[in-house]
C-alpha cells in the first residue's frame, strides 16, 4: 500500500517545500543540500554512479541523501549502492510517466 504524501516545509531553512510521508522527520530541501552534494569525488567508481541527471536529485531525498552521506563518509555499503542503482531506475520511470502524462 502506498504512503501518503504531503507537503512540508525545510528543517533547515524553513522556505521551500519538500514532498515527503509519515516516516521521514528531518526533511531538507534540495537547495539547502545542494552545496553538501557539489563537493569533489575522486574515486573514478563511485563518481560515474553519482553522476545522474540533476532533475533525479531535485526529485528524490534519498537520492540526495545517500550522495551525501557518501561525501561525509568517503564508504558506502554493498546495499546502499544497489538500493542507490534501484532508486535512480525508479525515478527515470516515474519522471518519464509525469512527462508523458502530465497531472493536469
Amino acid at each position: 500500500m502506498a504512503r501518503v504524501k504531503f507537503k512540508q516545509k525545510c528543517s533547515k531553512c524553513n522556505k521551500n517545500y519538500v514532498l515527503t510521508s509519515s516516516r521521514h522527520g528531518y526533511m531538507v530541501c534540495y537547495e539547502c543540500q545542494k552545496e553538501e552534494m557539489n563537493q569533489p569525488i575522486n574515486d573514478p567508481e563511485m563518481k560515474d554512479l553519482f553522476n545522474i541527471p540533476e532533475e533525479y536529485y531535485k526529485h528524490n531525498y534519498f537520492l540526495r541523501n545517500i550522495k551525501v552521506n557518501y561525501i561525509r563518509y568517503k564508504n558506502l555499503s554493498e546495499n546502499q549502492i544497489n538500493a542507490f542503482k534501484k532508486t535512480v531506475i525508479d525515478v527515470k520511470k516515474e519522471l518519464e510517466d509525469m512527462a508523458a502524462n502530465p497531472p493536469f
